[in-house]
């Protein structure tokens, strides 16, 4: 029997999980809880075999009370419960020791059992008798399978994923709908940037500069026998092998370090806030880039981080604390038109929106995210865009900038966004990315060569080693004295 606690703060899901285990007699749910203080006293009394830790707890959010069990449980099993917008968060409780994650409203169990049966046959070379007997329905094993899954293992025996007959997004595992949008994003590239998106993700770090520098970084890490080297990109950025329990070091509970891809860390870079400017987050969720953009203002003006999940902005409240950071105003919003938008029209110097997306530059972290995602997503993701980026460009004072980002591939939700807002909007002109890089470096003090080649940035992990990100930078036109 494998004993099971679920630790979410939405009584809903609890009980949407407790449903899609129902006829499992080999799990039992051993305790429920609804915030990461209770995870820990149920797991301590009931100590579970499994600990289902939900990204976004209260009062000790997701990430502190992981590293708490992981101590306390060293035989467990935690996975990181999340949303496919909580990326960010997911790494950041892998770091702090989970064991994997589970994606809210995964694939059905049915399906699940087909892609293990893929699995066998494919990439371990079983046998359809070998996978069979597998499947033999004893104690602790699946049930038999059924004539549809024997048709599955027969179909698939001695095949190999190497087959050059496989098309594209068989070899490269990713749904054939996508194959159109990728080689319009790739072109000749898309094998190299299929590839690389099947390799293991980096885990990158972003020094706060406001705690110290990245030298003294290196050296904390160091002390703590994990060796750590400066991202070739980013001014703020290292790179550590492995999967080191970051989260659980002095360094980072401190606020020196913060988990972050080196690429959203280019980001904020483009952003290139100025201290004392007035600055806004559209879309900050749980706060990396906002916590980047706060260092690069010194703590000085004024940077306001709003999100309409409001979890997800009272979350980041722990990660501003711990970074010694004093600029920042939090705000929920109850939808991109929220009335605060108009009330502070052409009040701000930089307005950056790191938009809701795909994720499809994601997936070497998230794979299971590309087999999730459908065509209605993506064009619900496209409208949602568009009247976000019609809202928030309200924000921008003349001479100001707008700064749109998402971390997604496909030119619906990159240019051709940012193409058909600047055709609506006469009043915003796109700013040439290799222009916003130098004066962003040279600020910096830095040399570094910009790693585009186009008036917007698009970053790919086959091509610089980072997630997949797109940024455009507009300003909008400054009014005639």
């Amino acid at each position: 029997m494998l004993r099971l606690l679920i630790c979410d703060d939405s009584r809903e899901t609890r009980e949407a999980v407790k449903a899609s285990l129902a006829g499992q007699p080999q799990i039992e749910v051993v305790g429920e809880a609804e915030n990461g203080e209770q995870a820990i006293a149920v797991a301590v009394a009931e100590q579970p075999d499994v600990v289902l830790m939900d990204v976004a707890m209260p009062v000790v959010d997701g990430i502190e009370a992981t590293s708490k069990l992981r101590e306390l449980l060293p035989r467990a099993r935690i996975v990181a419960f999340a949303g496919s917008e909580d990326t960010e968060d997911v790494m950041a409780m892998i770091e702090a020791g989970a064991d994997s994650y589970c994606l809210k409203g995964a694939p059905l169990p049915e399906l699940e059992r087909a892609r293990m049966i893929a699995r066998m046959a494919v990439m371990e070379g079983w046998s359809a008798d070998k996978i069979a007997g597998a499947f033999d329905g004893g104690q602790y094993r699946p049930p038999t399978l059924d004539q549809t899954e024997k048709r599955i293992a027969r179909a698939l025996e001695g095949q190999t994923l190497e087959d050059p007959k496989a098309p594209l997004w068989v070899r490269y595992e990713f749904p054939e709908w996508v194959t159109e949008r990728l080689q319009r994003a790739f072109g000749k590239n898309l094998e190299a940037e299929m590839r690389a998106a099947l390799t293991e993700a980096t885990t990158d770090i972003r020094v706060n500069t406001l705690k110290g520098t990245r030298a003294q970084a290196i050296r904390a890490l160091r002390e703590a026998d994990i060796e750590a080297k400066p991202t070739p990109l980013s001014p703020w950025g290292l790179r550590v092998e492995g999967r080191a329990p970051l989260a659980t070091l002095t360094v980072f509970k401190d606020g020196l370090i913060e988990i972050q891809d080196e690429g959203s860390q280019l980001v904020a870079l483009m952003v290139d806030p100025k201290p004392g400017e007035r600055v806004v987050d559209f879309c900050a969720g749980a706060g990396g880039k906002t916590l980047a953009l706060a260092a690069m203002m010194e703590n000085k003006g004024k940077l306001v981080a709003m999100d309409v999940l409001k979890g997800r902005i009272e979350r980041s409240a722990t990660r501003i604390r711990r970074a010694g950071i004093n600029n920042v105003e939090r705000r929920d919003l109850s939808s991109e038109r929220d009335p605060w938008v108009k009330r502070h029209a052409g009040g701000y110097d930089r307005v950056l929106i790191d938009a809701p997306c795909s994720g499809a530059g994601t997936w070497r972290r998230n794979p299971d995210a590309k087999w999730r995602l459908k065509p209605s997503d993506l064009e619900e993701l496209v409208d949602l865009q568009r009247r976000i980026l019609d809202s928030a460009s309200r924000l921008v004072k003349p001479g100001g900038r707008l700064v749109y980002a998402t971390c997604s591939l496909f030119k619906e939700e990159n240019a051709d966004q940012v193409a058909a807002f600047l055709e609506a909007n006469t009043d915003f002109a796109l700013v040439p990315a290799p222009k916003v890089w130098a004066e962003a470096t040279a600020r910096l003090g830095l040399e570094t060569p910009y790693p585009g080649d186009g008036d917007t940035l698009v970053l790919t992990p086959g091509k610089h080693g980072t997630d997949g990100f797109f940024v455009a930078v507009m300003e909008k036109k400054a009014v005639a004295a």
